[in-house]
Protein backbone atom coordinates (compact mmCIF):
# COMPACT_ATOMS: atom_id res chain seq x y z
CA UNK A 1 0.00 0.00 0.00
CA UNK A 2 1.39 3.56 -0.71
CA UNK A 3 2.47 6.00 1.33
CA UNK A 4 -0.69 8.26 -0.29
CA UNK A 5 -3.22 5.34 0.41
CA UNK A 6 -1.38 4.72 4.16
CA UNK A 7 -2.18 8.52 4.80
CA UNK A 8 -6.24 8.64 3.11
CA UNK A 9 -6.65 5.82 5.78
CA UNK A 10 -5.22 7.19 8.65
CA UNK A 11 -7.29 10.42 8.19
CA UNK A 12 -10.20 8.45 7.28
CA UNK A 13 -9.68 6.62 10.63
CA UNK A 14 -8.94 9.98 12.49
CA UNK A 15 -12.29 11.35 11.32
CA UNK A 16 -14.25 8.43 12.49
CA UNK A 17 -12.89 8.31 15.20
CA UNK A 18 -13.44 11.93 16.06
CA UNK A 19 -17.17 11.32 15.28
CA UNK A 20 -17.32 8.76 17.71
CA UNK A 21 -16.02 11.26 20.26
CA UNK A 22 -18.67 13.15 19.09
CA UNK A 23 -21.51 11.51 19.25
CA UNK A 24 -20.30 9.88 22.61
CA UNK A 25 -19.98 13.53 24.30
CA UNK A 26 -23.30 14.46 23.31
CA UNK A 27 -24.72 10.75 24.89
CA UNK A 28 -22.82 11.62 28.37
CA UNK A 29 -23.80 15.15 28.18
CA UNK A 30 -27.01 14.64 28.18
CA UNK A 31 -26.90 11.95 30.58
CA UNK A 32 -25.32 13.99 32.90
CA UNK A 33 -28.51 16.62 32.04
CA UNK A 34 -30.66 14.02 33.19
CA UNK A 35 -28.74 13.32 36.39
CA UNK A 36 -28.95 17.13 37.20
CA UNK A 37 -32.21 17.95 36.64
CA UNK A 38 -32.92 14.87 39.60
CA UNK A 39 -30.73 16.65 41.77
CA UNK A 40 -32.70 20.00 41.00
CA UNK A 41 -35.82 17.69 42.08
CA UNK A 42 -33.96 16.30 45.32
CA UNK A 43 -33.23 20.40 45.93
CA UNK A 44 -36.77 21.27 45.92
CA UNK A 45 -38.03 17.62 47.97
CA UNK A 46 -35.65 18.00 50.32
CA UNK A 47 -36.87 22.16 50.74
CA UNK A 48 -40.23 20.12 51.34
CA UNK A 49 -38.96 17.42 53.84
CA UNK A 50 -37.60 20.40 55.73
CA UNK A 51 -40.77 22.43 55.80
CA UNK A 52 -42.75 19.98 56.60
CA UNK A 53 -40.97 19.34 59.91
CA UNK A 54 -40.57 15.21 58.33
CA UNK A 55 -36.64 14.97 58.45
CA UNK A 56 -36.34 13.09 61.83
CA UNK A 57 -39.06 11.14 60.97
CA UNK A 58 -36.97 7.98 60.37
CA UNK A 59 -34.47 7.21 62.77
CA UNK A 60 -32.14 4.60 61.39
CA UNK A 61 -29.71 4.97 58.00
CA UNK A 62 -30.41 2.13 55.61
CA UNK A 63 -29.20 2.53 52.89
CA UNK A 64 -30.35 -1.00 50.86
CA UNK A 65 -33.18 -2.01 53.36
CA UNK A 66 -34.24 0.94 53.82
CA UNK A 67 -35.50 0.95 50.57
CA UNK A 68 -39.02 -1.05 51.62
CA UNK A 69 -41.27 0.75 53.47
CA UNK A 70 -43.34 -0.31 56.53
CA UNK A 71 -46.11 -2.49 54.62
CA UNK A 72 -48.06 -3.80 57.30
CA UNK A 73 -49.44 -2.17 60.25
CA UNK A 74 -47.21 -4.07 62.69
CA UNK A 75 -44.11 -2.39 61.05
CA UNK A 76 -46.12 1.11 60.45
CA UNK A 77 -46.76 0.94 64.52
CA UNK A 78 -42.79 -0.15 65.15
CA UNK A 79 -41.49 2.95 63.07
CA UNK A 80 -43.85 4.96 64.90
CA UNK A 81 -42.57 3.69 68.38
CA UNK A 82 -38.76 4.39 66.95
CA UNK A 83 -39.77 8.02 66.82
CA UNK A 84 -42.11 8.31 70.05
CA UNK A 85 -38.09 7.83 71.61
CA UNK A 86 -36.43 10.87 69.98
CA UNK A 87 -36.45 14.92 71.23
CA UNK A 88 -38.83 15.98 68.47
CA UNK A 89 -41.47 13.78 69.35
CA UNK A 90 -41.49 14.32 73.32
CA UNK A 91 -41.06 17.98 73.44
CA UNK A 92 -43.22 18.98 69.73
CA UNK A 93 -45.36 15.97 68.52
CA UNK A 94 -46.52 14.45 71.54
CA UNK A 95 -49.45 12.42 71.02
CA UNK A 96 -48.99 12.55 67.26
CA UNK A 97 -51.45 9.87 65.70
CA UNK A 98 -50.26 7.33 63.07
CA UNK A 99 -51.52 8.90 60.26
CA UNK A 100 -49.97 12.08 61.09
CA UNK A 101 -46.91 10.11 61.45
CA UNK A 102 -47.28 8.60 58.12
CA UNK A 103 -47.25 11.99 56.57
CA UNK A 104 -44.23 13.01 57.57
CA UNK A 105 -42.64 9.37 57.17
CA UNK A 106 -43.76 9.33 53.47
CA UNK A 107 -42.13 12.96 53.07
CA UNK A 108 -38.83 11.68 54.34
CA UNK A 109 -39.09 8.10 52.81
CA UNK A 110 -39.53 9.61 49.16
CA UNK A 111 -36.16 12.16 49.85
CA UNK A 112 -34.16 9.19 50.71
CA UNK A 113 -35.69 6.73 47.57
CA UNK A 114 -34.72 9.94 45.17
CA UNK A 115 -31.35 10.04 46.68
CA UNK A 116 -30.79 6.04 46.12
CA UNK A 117 -32.47 6.96 42.48
CA UNK A 118 -30.15 9.59 42.09
CA UNK A 119 -27.55 7.12 42.54
CA UNK A 120 -28.18 4.66 40.22
CA UNK A 121 -29.06 7.00 37.45
CA UNK A 122 -25.50 7.85 37.77
CA UNK A 123 -23.75 4.46 38.19
CA UNK A 124 -25.44 2.22 36.00
CA UNK A 125 -25.04 4.66 32.75
CA UNK A 126 -21.57 5.53 34.02
CA UNK A 127 -20.88 1.63 33.61
CA UNK A 128 -22.31 1.30 30.66
CA UNK A 129 -20.95 4.84 28.74
CA UNK A 130 -17.48 3.29 30.09
CA UNK A 131 -17.79 -0.52 29.23
CA UNK A 132 -18.65 0.76 25.51
CA UNK A 133 -15.35 2.76 25.67
CA UNK A 134 -17.42 5.91 24.85
CA UNK A 135 -15.79 8.03 28.15
CA UNK A 136 -12.42 9.56 27.12
CA UNK A 137 -9.48 8.49 29.49
CA UNK A 138 -9.48 12.00 31.20
CA UNK A 139 -13.09 12.03 31.66
CA UNK A 140 -12.94 8.59 33.83
CA UNK A 141 -11.53 10.46 37.06
CA UNK A 142 -14.08 13.29 36.88
CA UNK A 143 -16.87 10.71 36.82
CA UNK A 144 -15.74 8.95 39.48
CA UNK A 145 -15.02 11.89 41.52
CA UNK A 146 -19.10 12.90 40.47
CA UNK A 147 -19.50 9.49 41.93
CA UNK A 148 -17.67 9.91 44.98
CA UNK A 149 -19.46 13.21 46.18
CA UNK A 150 -22.75 11.33 45.77
CA UNK A 151 -22.03 9.27 48.41
CA UNK A 152 -20.52 11.44 50.58
CA UNK A 153 -23.47 13.37 50.12
CA UNK A 154 -25.25 10.31 51.76
CA UNK A 155 -23.23 10.19 54.33
CA UNK A 156 -23.39 13.54 54.95
CA UNK A 157 -27.14 13.39 55.16
CA UNK A 158 -27.07 10.90 57.94
CA UNK A 159 -24.91 12.91 59.95
CA UNK A 160 -27.43 15.98 59.44
CA UNK A 161 -30.55 13.72 60.42
CA UNK A 162 -27.90 12.10 63.50
CA UNK A 163 -27.72 15.66 65.04
CA UNK A 164 -31.39 15.85 65.82
CA UNK A 165 -32.57 12.75 67.28
CA UNK A 166 -30.84 13.28 70.31
CA UNK A 167 -31.14 16.47 72.69
CA UNK A 168 -32.15 18.28 69.95
CA UNK A 169 -35.62 18.71 68.74
CA UNK A 170 -34.11 19.78 65.08
CA UNK A 171 -30.98 19.31 62.93
CA UNK A 172 -28.04 21.11 63.49
CA UNK A 173 -28.08 24.43 61.31
CA UNK A 174 -23.96 23.43 61.09
CA UNK A 175 -25.18 20.60 58.97
CA UNK A 176 -27.89 21.02 57.66
CA UNK A 177 -25.92 24.16 55.60
CA UNK A 178 -23.28 21.65 54.72
CA UNK A 179 -25.66 19.01 53.07
CA UNK A 180 -27.52 21.74 51.19
CA UNK A 181 -24.45 23.52 49.92
CA UNK A 182 -22.80 19.81 48.79
CA UNK A 183 -26.12 19.32 46.95
CA UNK A 184 -25.43 22.65 44.97
CA UNK A 185 -22.00 21.99 44.42
CA UNK A 186 -22.57 18.63 42.81
CA UNK A 187 -25.39 19.86 40.41
CA UNK A 188 -22.20 22.59 39.66
CA UNK A 189 -19.70 20.14 39.48
CA UNK A 190 -21.67 17.54 37.36
CA UNK A 191 -23.43 20.63 34.98
CA UNK A 192 -19.61 22.27 34.22
CA UNK A 193 -18.87 19.04 32.84
CA UNK A 194 -21.83 18.69 30.51
CA UNK A 195 -21.56 22.36 29.55
CA UNK A 196 -18.18 22.14 28.77
CA UNK A 197 -18.43 18.49 26.21
CA UNK A 198 -21.05 20.73 24.43
CA UNK A 199 -19.18 21.99 21.22
CA UNK A 200 -18.52 25.36 21.38
CA UNK A 201 -15.55 28.10 20.76
CA UNK A 202 -13.48 29.59 23.90
CA UNK A 203 -13.40 33.76 23.60
CA UNK A 204 -9.66 34.97 22.63
CA UNK A 205 -7.03 34.38 25.85
CA UNK A 206 -7.11 38.01 26.39
CA UNK A 207 -10.66 37.73 26.60
CA UNK A 208 -11.04 34.98 29.17
CA UNK A 209 -7.73 36.65 31.15
CA UNK A 210 -10.15 40.02 31.63
CA UNK A 211 -13.45 37.70 32.74
CA UNK A 212 -12.42 34.62 34.61
CA UNK A 213 -11.45 36.23 37.91
CA UNK A 214 -14.75 38.23 37.46
CA UNK A 215 -16.78 35.02 37.29
CA UNK A 216 -14.58 33.01 39.73
CA UNK A 217 -15.16 36.35 42.18
CA UNK A 218 -19.17 35.61 41.89
CA UNK A 219 -19.24 32.13 41.72
CA UNK A 220 -17.43 31.94 45.36
CA UNK A 221 -19.58 34.72 46.48
CA UNK A 222 -22.96 32.54 45.51
CA UNK A 223 -21.99 30.12 47.01
CA UNK A 224 -21.27 31.59 50.01
CA UNK A 225 -24.76 32.99 49.71
CA UNK A 226 -25.99 29.72 49.50
CA UNK A 227 -24.70 28.46 52.53
CA UNK A 228 -25.50 31.21 54.06
CA UNK A 229 -29.49 30.53 52.75
CA UNK A 230 -28.90 26.97 54.75
CA UNK A 231 -28.06 28.39 57.84
CA UNK A 232 -31.35 30.63 57.14
CA UNK A 233 -33.13 27.41 57.05
CA UNK A 234 -31.74 25.31 59.73
CA UNK A 235 -32.44 28.43 62.53
CA UNK A 236 -35.82 28.62 60.47
CA UNK A 237 -34.92 32.44 60.56
CA UNK A 238 -37.45 33.27 57.49
CA UNK A 239 -40.11 33.12 59.67
CA UNK A 240 -38.76 36.44 61.65
CA UNK A 241 -38.44 39.54 61.34
CA UNK A 242 -40.70 39.77 58.04
CA UNK A 243 -41.13 42.98 56.25
CA UNK A 244 -39.17 44.54 53.15
CA UNK A 245 -37.05 46.66 52.69
CA UNK A 246 -36.70 47.94 56.57
CA UNK A 247 -35.51 44.78 59.46
CA UNK A 248 -37.12 44.97 62.73
CA UNK A 249 -38.34 48.83 61.65
CA UNK A 250 -34.99 50.05 60.50
CA UNK A 251 -32.12 49.55 58.03
CA UNK A 252 -29.60 47.86 60.26
CA UNK A 253 -31.07 46.29 63.00
CA UNK A 254 -29.61 46.36 66.84
CA UNK A 255 -28.55 43.66 68.43
CA UNK A 256 -26.89 41.78 65.09
CA UNK A 257 -23.99 41.45 67.60
CA UNK A 258 -25.73 40.43 71.06
CA UNK A 259 -24.01 36.77 71.54
CA UNK A 260 -20.37 36.42 72.47
CA UNK A 261 -18.21 35.19 71.62
CA UNK A 262 -19.22 37.61 68.42
CA UNK A 263 -18.14 35.30 65.78
CA UNK A 264 -20.85 32.80 67.19
CA UNK A 265 -23.69 35.46 66.04
CA UNK A 266 -23.16 35.08 62.21
CA UNK A 267 -24.06 31.37 62.71
CA UNK A 268 -26.86 31.12 65.43
CA UNK A 269 -27.83 34.50 65.87
CA UNK A 270 -31.66 34.13 64.17
CA UNK A 271 -30.86 38.26 63.31
CA UNK A 272 -27.43 38.51 62.14
CA UNK A 273 -28.29 35.11 60.02
CA UNK A 274 -31.24 36.89 58.21
CA UNK A 275 -29.34 40.22 57.83
CA UNK A 276 -26.18 38.82 55.99
CA UNK A 277 -28.78 36.62 53.99
CA UNK A 278 -30.18 39.68 52.97
CA UNK A 279 -27.04 41.86 52.88
CA UNK A 280 -24.69 39.21 50.61
CA UNK A 281 -28.38 39.30 48.32
CA UNK A 282 -27.63 42.62 47.59
CA UNK A 283 -23.61 42.20 47.19
CA UNK A 284 -24.56 39.32 44.35
CA UNK A 285 -27.19 42.05 42.51
CA UNK A 286 -24.71 44.17 42.62
CA UNK A 287 -21.67 42.17 41.32
CA UNK A 288 -23.96 40.67 38.62
CA UNK A 289 -24.31 44.18 37.24
CA UNK A 290 -20.80 44.57 37.39
CA UNK A 291 -20.44 41.10 35.48
CA UNK A 292 -22.57 41.62 32.68
CA UNK A 293 -21.04 45.51 32.15
CA UNK A 294 -17.44 44.32 32.21
CA UNK A 295 -18.79 41.30 29.98
CA UNK A 296 -19.98 44.19 27.67
CA UNK A 297 -17.09 46.27 27.55
CA UNK A 298 -14.23 43.26 27.05
CA UNK A 299 -16.09 41.42 24.06
CA UNK A 300 -18.56 42.05 21.42
CA UNK A 301 -19.07 38.07 21.34
CA UNK A 302 -23.02 37.34 21.71
CA UNK A 303 -22.70 34.20 22.92
CA UNK A 304 -20.94 35.31 26.05
CA UNK A 305 -23.38 38.05 26.29
CA UNK A 306 -26.09 35.92 25.88
CA UNK A 307 -25.08 34.12 29.46
CA UNK A 308 -23.91 36.76 31.42
CA UNK A 309 -27.23 38.37 30.97
CA UNK A 310 -29.21 35.18 31.81
CA UNK A 311 -27.02 34.96 34.93
CA UNK A 312 -28.01 38.45 36.17
CA UNK A 313 -31.67 37.74 34.99
CA UNK A 314 -31.54 34.85 37.25
CA UNK A 315 -30.12 36.71 39.82
CA UNK A 316 -32.54 39.48 40.40
CA UNK A 317 -35.66 36.67 39.96
CA UNK A 318 -34.41 34.90 42.88
CA UNK A 319 -33.80 37.82 44.89
CA UNK A 320 -37.59 38.15 44.15
CA UNK A 321 -38.65 34.78 45.35
CA UNK A 322 -36.63 35.53 48.25
CA UNK A 323 -38.45 38.61 49.58
CA UNK A 324 -42.18 37.14 48.38
CA UNK A 325 -41.06 34.16 50.23
CA UNK A 326 -40.05 36.40 53.57
CA UNK A 327 -43.06 38.78 53.47
CA UNK A 328 -45.30 35.39 52.86
CA UNK A 329 -44.23 34.33 55.95
CA UNK A 330 -45.64 37.27 57.75
CA UNK A 331 -48.67 35.62 58.61
CA UNK A 332 -46.74 32.17 59.67
CA UNK A 333 -48.96 30.42 62.63
CA UNK A 334 -46.96 27.59 63.19
CA UNK A 335 -48.44 25.23 60.01
CA UNK A 336 -47.14 26.27 56.43
CA UNK A 337 -50.34 26.68 53.86
CA UNK A 338 -49.90 25.41 50.67
CA UNK A 339 -49.34 28.96 49.64
CA UNK A 340 -46.06 29.60 51.71
CA UNK A 341 -44.77 26.18 51.17
CA UNK A 342 -44.90 26.60 47.40
CA UNK A 343 -43.29 30.39 47.01
CA UNK A 344 -40.67 28.68 49.54
CA UNK A 345 -39.53 25.91 47.27
CA UNK A 346 -39.51 27.89 44.38
CA UNK A 347 -37.14 29.98 46.12
CA UNK A 348 -34.90 27.07 47.12
CA UNK A 349 -35.50 25.52 43.97
CA UNK A 350 -35.09 28.59 42.08
CA UNK A 351 -31.32 28.70 43.65
CA UNK A 352 -30.23 25.78 40.97
CA UNK A 353 -31.33 28.16 38.13
CA UNK A 354 -28.65 30.40 39.37
CA UNK A 355 -25.90 28.21 39.60
CA UNK A 356 -26.80 27.02 35.97
CA UNK A 357 -26.51 30.32 34.63
CA UNK A 358 -23.76 31.01 36.48
CA UNK A 359 -21.71 27.79 35.55
CA UNK A 360 -23.14 28.34 31.84
CA UNK A 361 -21.17 31.56 31.64
CA UNK A 362 -18.07 30.07 33.17
CA UNK A 363 -18.18 27.46 30.72
CA UNK A 364 -18.71 29.52 27.56
CA UNK A 365 -15.57 31.34 28.81
CA UNK A 366 -12.89 28.17 29.05
CA UNK A 367 -14.49 26.58 25.75
CA UNK A 368 -15.16 22.84 25.08
CA UNK A 369 -12.95 20.18 26.76
CA UNK A 370 -10.59 19.41 23.64
CA UNK A 371 -10.74 16.19 21.98
CA UNK A 372 -7.70 14.20 22.47
CA UNK A 373 -6.73 11.57 20.17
Amino acid sequence: MSADSLGTAGQAQDAKDREFIRSSRAMIRWWLYGVCFLILVMVVVGGATRLTESGLSITEWKPIHGVIPPLTEAEWQEELEKYRQIPEYQLINKGMSLDEFKFIFWWEWGHRLLGRVIGVAFFVPMVVFWASGRVEPWLKPRLVGGLALGGLQGFVGWWMVASGLVERTDVSQYRLATHLTLAFIIFAYLFWIARRLAPHAAPPADTRSALLPVGWVFTSLLFLQLFFGGLVAGLNAGFTYNTWPLMDGQMIPSGLLMQSPVWLNFFENVLTVQFQHRMVAYLLGAAAIFLVWRTCVVTDAKRIHLPAFHLAAFVFLQMVFGIVTLLGFGNYTGELSMHQLGVALVHQGFAVFVIAATIDYMAALKGQYPIRN
